[in-house]
């Protein structure tokens, strides 16, 4: 039997950990950026992260699959790693330098409104209901807002339209790799999390060779930032969120969809002093009013479980 979720304040703790660093982590993009090319620090970021999460795999004593009958295909495992961070990073890193970090960290509020749809067709169970609809419906007119009015009148040559819908299609890889998590067979969350960041650092080199050749040396701030992402936003936050996961339960993970956008819009003012457009807000309230109403169910039976009396 699954024990029951236990949320805790030490919970509640974690997950704000989570949505401070990850809705922070656009902000340090923007600061890495000034000394390292966008593929090299996607590159970087990688394989940092996976030598980290690699000593805690070995921890384990390598263990991956939980089901001895049924293992996860190296073709599932190299597409896990693919859209979780392989494509996801080229895109982010390429687009923020034509946005900025708080439109990027906006944009990551989309996920659940790219999730939706796909698992209504991939997902066995997982079928939208009206109010799901009527709550994707707005996330797409607040994604449309984000994009811009003038999207389609766009003569193609615009970077900044560019660089607005790769940080969308960061978004759409994301939901792509949380589908394609719950079909694969019961893993070892620590060894998937090392496999893919492996498997994303091999995806991204190729592109950094290629297009950027030989990186230059940066100087301390930029070098300070691209560690901070590989431990610290990469590896230490998946550690955390597997934690939350086993003791609070996925349901409650989900508050960090909320914190993320807010955070990096905050701090690319506070500290990179980026403008604040209102549009920009209008399209983040709608986005997170259509997953709240889209995801009305799930945040239920999260009230349910965070009230639920003692014993």
């Amino acid at each position: 039997m699954t024990p029951l979720p236990q949320i805790t304040p030490k919970s509640w703790l974690m997950v704000a950990i989570l949505g401070f660093v990850w809705g922070s982590t656009f902000m340090v993009i923007e600061i890495a950026l000034r000394g390292f090319p966008p593929f090299w620090l996607a590159s970087l970021r990688l394989f940092v992260g996976a030598a980290v999460m690699a000593v805690a795999w070995a921890a384990t004593g390598f263990r991956l699959a939980l089901d001895a009958n049924r293992r996860p295909t190296w073709i599932a495992l190299i597409w896990a790693g693919a859209v979780s961070s392989g494509i996801p990073f080229l895109l982010l890193n390429w687009g923020q330098q034509h946005v900025t970090s708080g439109f990027a960290g906006t944009a990551m509020a989309a996920v659940p409104i790219f999730v939706l749809p796909l698992a209504h067709f991939m997902v066995a169970g997982e079928r939208m209901r009206p109010r799901a609809v009527l709550g994707v419906m707005l996330g797409v007119a607040g994604v449309w807002l984000l994009i811009g009015p003038d999207a389609l009148a766009s003569s193609g040559a615009d970077l900044e339209l560019w660089g607005r819908l790769a940080c969308l299609g960061v978004a759409a890889c994301y939901a792509l790799n949380s589908i394609t998590i719950r079909r694969l067979p019961p893993v070892d969350p620590i060894g998937l999390t090392t496999l893919m960041l492996v498997f994303g650092g091999l995806i991204t080199l190729p592109f950094s060779l290629a297009y950027e050749g030989i990186p230059p040396l940066p100087g301390a701030t930029p070098i300070a930032a691209m560690l901070f992402m590989g431990v610290v936003s990469t590896a230490a936050m998946n550690l955390l969120r597997v934690l939350v996961i086993r003791s609070a339960g996925p349901t409650f993970l989900t508050l960090v969809n909320y914190q993320v956008p807010v955070w990096s819009v905050v701090l690319g003012a506070l500290v990179l002093n980026e403008a604040l457009p209102p549009s920009l807000f209008a399209a983040l309230a709608l986005i997170l009013f259509g997953v709240a109403l889209s995801q009305g169910a799930a945040l239920r039976a999260l009230a349910r479980s965070v009230f639920r009396p003692a014993g």
